[in-house]
């Protein structure tokens, strides 16, 4: 008798291909290898002291036990308060919903509303999590290429000819993971319009980026160039990546009151309420001071544009200067068909990046997992001096290739 059949649900989805690369390079950093990983999307800031002393006063209160499932009041609140400020958006309570990171909020309304045979669409290169929670709710992935050529970001044209009777949603991401690509108000407004043409199309607005941000025009999300959409777009965001607090694990979102509800409701019964602490923590950062965003800010842009000018110069590889984010995706195909020193041929990005690890110690993640080869994600987030030590061993590795 078999015992371990797995559901077909799982057999939709892999494991998450930056994660499995961290994972490597954990492996062979234990064994005292010298190998700078530049593929985990991470800040190497640390978070705000006054977000750290707000959960240990949440400790001491006492505030341990069990939450609303969705959030507690005085979070929602400040997440009211967050959308009104930065982006000109109205909710009230019933329609934000606080969830344990933002890829559990991108899980819940896609899993609450999608059933076989709806079609989501998503511009490639996308977020490794993306198609596979789609697939995993039944789902089908549309994907539309959005070439370096087009700096990584869909036309409306695309756009028009990817909606079918079977779309449920479009997702957006802006400044994009893996790219650093962000539509500005303009080009929304663009996408906006053809959305307004399909209302049975809803969007899913991820933001997750919008306080990294490099570009002159001020960030723009959907909602605020295009408010007639109002009634079905899901605007994300969460703490992780601008407050550095990826192992707190909240995301939150604003919407329909009906979509809210429902995902409240799939939570109820998978994980209950986000945690405790880490909801006071997030409460803090949103109602804290700001000042220190603009500064890191600063910080990134000059490691991406360290980044950029050395990956340019690196033989074979063209890389386009991302408006947000902390990463670049390098088009690789001048690199395409080569032969490393070892004699191994370069057929795809996979083997590309296998080359980098192997025999020149930089962990990247392959542009295969994010959609669009051949390219590969870089994560700057991380030191100056480490940024140029593995750029001078990429340009090294592409050189030595004939």
């Amino acid at each position: 008798m078999m015992i371990d059949r797995l559901s077909a649900a799982l057999g939709r989805i892999a494991p998450s291909a930056t994660l499995a690369m961290s994972g490597r390079v954990i492996d062979l950093k234990s064994q005292g290898i010298d190998v700078i990983g530049l593929s985990a999307g991470e800040p190497d800031f640390d978070t705000p002291e006054f977000v750290k002393d707000a959960a240990i006063q949440a400790i001491r209160d006492g505030m341990t036990k069990y939450t609303a499932v969705d959030g507690i009041a005085p979070l929602k609140q400040a997440i009211i308060a967050k959308f009104k400020r930065d982006n000109g958006i109205e909710y009230t309570p019933k329609q934000i919903t606080v969830n344990s990171g933002g890829k559990h909020t991108l899980f819940n309304a896609l899993v609450a509303t999608i059933d076989k045979g709806d079609e989501v669409i998503i511009p490639a290169p996308y977020w490794v999590s993306y198609p596979d929670i789609v697939q995993f709710a039944g789902g089908t992935p549309v994907i539309v290429m959005a070439t370096a050529a087009q700096n990584y970001k869909i036309t409306p044209e695309q756009l028009e000819a990817a909606i079918t009777p079977k779309t449920r949603w479009l997702i957006l991401n802006s400044p994009s993971n893996p790219t650093g690509a962000a539509y500005d108000a303009a080009e929304l407004k663009e996408l906006g319009a053809v959305l307004l043409r399909h209302p049975h199309v809803m969007l899913l607005s991820d933001d997750m980026y919008e306080h990294i941000w490099y570009a002159q025009a001020p960030f723009a999300t959907m909602l605020q160039v295009c408010p007639e959409l109002y009634d079905r777009t899901l605007t994300m965001n969460g703490a992780s990546k601008a407050y550095a607090m990826t192992g707190w694990r909240i995301g939150y979102a604003g919407g329909p009151a009906w979509l809210i509800k429902a995902m409240a409701d799939l939570q109820s019964q998978s994980t209950s309420n986000p945690c405790s602490i880490s909801q006071y923590a997030v409460l803090a950062a949103l109602n804290g001071p700001q000042d220190f965003l603009r500064e890191r800010n600063v910080a990134f842009r000059e490691r991406r544009d360290l980044v950029v000018a050395m990956l340019n110069d690196a033989p074979g590889l063209s890389c386009p200067t991302p408006e947000g984010a902390f990463y670049v995706y390098p088009d690789a195909t001048g690199v395409m068909g080569k032969t490393t020193p070892k004699g191994k041929k370069i057929e795809t990005d996979a083997d590309l990046i296998d080359y980098f690890l192997d025999d020149y110690r930089v962990a990247a993640v392959h542009g295969g997992a994010f959609g669009l080869s051949p390219g590969f994600r870089i994560s700057y987030a991380t030191s100056s001096d480490i940024l140029k030590e593995a750029c001078t061993r990429i340009q090294a590795a592409c050189a030595a290739l004939t």
